[in-house]
């Protein structure tokens, strides 16, 4: 049986521009060369000013709380509480995922945690969607 060779023009081969270029040095041995590509320029994180908290409306919440059933903590807040640090990253994690969890371990009673949701739901300009236990689940679309 005889094999055939795919020619260089199949639908599978990349397109001519995006194919990295190849050359061959003086030993014959064939280097690969990639294209050069700028780094894109990320404008520094500020830390968020006190805003107006989002109101959801009761289907909105359980969207919320049924997409944000499979997440996990993508915050973690310890002892030190809400630091500027916490804050920024929250602001990150808000701009790049929209619906976040916040894992409040350094603070003990439910008062104190809910008193935490409206203070974090006013300086991050986001909307409170539940609570359970230490969990604290907050949204800001993107």
């Amino acid at each position: 049986m005889v094999e055939r060779r795919r020619s260089s023009s199949s639908p599978v081969s990349a397109p001519r521009a995006e194919r990295p270029r190849v050359s061959k040095g003086k030993s014959g041995v064939k280097k690969v060369t990639a294209k050069k590509v700028a780094p894109a320029v990320v404008p520094p994180l500020k830390l968020p000013e006190a805003g107006e908290a989002l109101t959801l409306s009761v289907a909105d919440r359980v969207r919320l709380r049924q997409e944000a059933h499979r997440l996990d903590p993508v915050v973690l807040m310890g002892q030190s509480g809400m630091t500027d640090a916490l804050l920024l990253e929250m602001e990150r994690a808000l701009r790049a995922h929209g619906l976040i969890k916040v894992r409040a371990s350094g603070v003990d009673t439910a008062a104190a945690r809910s008193a935490l949701a409206n203070t974090l739901t006013q300086r991050l300009s986001a909307a409170f969607v539940q609570q359970i236990g230490k969990i604290l689940v907050l949204y800001r679309p993107r």
